[in-house]
């Protein structure tokens, strides 16, 4: 894949000694410090896909007995696009937010029909399939094809920003476009693999988005957000920055609703629920309302309908006039 030059508006041209330290640093702390996760154990682009869906919005704890499960139960891609979707849904089970299972699925279904199986090679042709966006589409170029190319997630973006460009705070200096680019101008030659899998290790272990480490991160002498905490409000430890703290005082003040009110959460009662029925049977609503809300009435209905019509959109349930069931 071609590198793209950022505009001259965005004025990011990194000094070319500090690319080649910041290289030199985090690589060789990456070769002793790498964390042992199985899907860096294979090649395969199936169990990669897997892997960087799974890895969407959940941690790796979480992540790591759940993805040995799907895999067993699901060996192929194959496998997965010709399973019932009601065994897709519950294998996905406790991972949450199962509409990353059905559109896994149809990933899964698009390419044994129009890629004759095998998950494509390139970026651009990763980002024809229905539900890869730019990021899972560099993270399977690169760690299933090593490609070379780069890939932003939440915690490369954050390296990025602070060694290159400085504190994210208030205002971060990139948007997340402009940072795919600036990613690509400092990639190291023939090391994207390494480089990714890196930063994203340092994001996830030190360089962390609340209480980042200062004092025991490779990339601290090449920091520019380091730097400029340093000549104002560094604490005595080197390891919690002001105002990194007061994003963390935000946080903890931010009350947000109960999880048990919120329409997410009647969501997975609603397909945990399903999934303790038969196949092919269909609830409906007026008996499946009680089972959520035990003050469940039929001036609730409109409620109830709103959140199976979300779900149904999303291709987790079947919904007519009989009721509501697992796909």
């Amino acid at each position: 894949m071609a590198r793209q030059s950022l505009s001259p508006k965005q004025a990011v041209q990194p000094a070319p000694e500090q690319i080649a330290r910041v290289h030199s640093s985090l690589l060789s702390w990456y070769a002793s410090a790498r964390r042992d996760l199985p899907w860096r154990a294979t090649n395969d682009p199936y169990a990669i896909l897997v892997s960087e869906v799974m890895l969407q919005q959940t941690q790796v704890e979480r992540v790591l007995p759940k993805y040995y499960q799907f895999l067993i139960a699901f060996p192929t891609l194959a496998d997965l696009a010709q399973a019932p979707t009601s065994e897709v849904i519950s294998a996905w089970v406790p991972l949450g937010y199962n509409r990353r299972a059905v559109s896994l699925q149809g990933i899964a279904r698009q390419v044994l029909a129009e890629y004759g199986g095998r998950l494509p090679e390139t970026v651009e042709d990763l980002l024809k399939l229905k539900g890869i966006g730019r990021y899972t589409a560099g993270a399977i170029a690169c760690f299933a094809y090593h490609k070379q190319v780069a890939t932003v997630d939440t915690n490369i973006y954050r390296v990025l920003h602070r060694v290159f460009l400085g504190l994210e705070y208030p205002e971060p200096k990139l948007s997340t476009e402009k940072m795919f680019l600036f990613a690509e101008q400092v990639l190291p030659p023939d090391q994207a693999y390494d480089w990714n899998q890196a930063l994203m290790d340092v994001g996830a272990t030190i360089c962390t988005s609340a209480n980042p480490q200062c004092g025991r991160c490779p990339l601290q002498e090449s920091c520019a957000a380091y730097q400029e905490m340093s000549q104002h409000s560094l604490f005595p430890d080197g390891s919690v920055l002001r105002q990194l703290r007061k994003v963390a005082e935000k946080k903890a003040a931010y009350a947000p609703q109960p999880f048990t009110s919120s329409n997410r959460y009647f969501r997975g009662r609603i397909v945990a629920h399903l999934r303790t029925l038969p196949n092919g049977v269909y609830l409906p609503l007026s008996e499946l309302g009680p089972v959520l809300k035990a003050d469940f009435q039929p001036a609730d209905l409109p409620w109830l309908e709103k959140i199976v019509s979300g779900l149904q959109r999303d291709g987790l349930v079947e919904w007519n006039a009989q009721g509501v069931r697992l796909p």
